[in-house]
């Protein structure tokens, strides 16, 4: 009667052991799966910013009306918004505190989403000749600014040498 009772715990025992084990397994492939699954966007979303920074640059140097534009760095945080936007952030002329701006880039649609600029920027990117009639906005601006900005102004946008 000992025999049989010892032969059933170790049966259980065994049992016990290779459940848990097989969960721990499964777990384990499911958490790896996911970890994958991750980096995998991420390192998608990477080559995705890769072939879409020509068309930044490209978009940059549309709005650049007046060539003030030199260099374009692109900062290598590539970021995935709730939404699924990628985010790339860059800078121009080696300025980043001034002349920073961020792209939004949509996958699905193989775009630029939208843009945003630093005010220092966006002011280098203005085309005052469209407010001939109002060209007190433009005095506005210039008096703002210190004396070295204003002639730097001036010669970022080719009005002065």
């Amino acid at each position: 009667m000992r025999k049989p009772m010892k032969i059933s715990i170790i049966i259980v025992a065994i049992v016990i052991i290779s459940v848990t084990a097989f969960i721990v397994e499964y777990i384990h492939q499911s958490l790896s799966d996911e970890v994958v699954e991750e980096k995998s966007d991420q390192e998608k979303a990477e080559d995705f910013v890769e072939k879409m920074k020509p068309k930044v640059e490209e978009h940059l140097h549309k709005r650049d009306i007046h060539h003030f534009i030199k260099t374009i760095t692109f900062e290598k945080d590539v970021t995935i918004n709730p939404m699924g936007d990628i985010t790339i952030d860059g800078y121009i002329n080696n300025e980043p505190e001034k002349y920073g701006f961020s792209a939004s880039l949509q996958y699905r649609a193989k775009k630029i989403g939208s843009m945003s600029y630093d005010p220092e920027l966006s002011y280098r990117f203005k085309d005052w000749d469209k407010f001939k009639d109002e060209p007190e906005l433009k005095e506005n601006y210039l008096k703002r600014l210190s004396e070295k900005e204003r002639e730097q102004y001036l010669k970022d946008i080719g009005e002065k040498e």
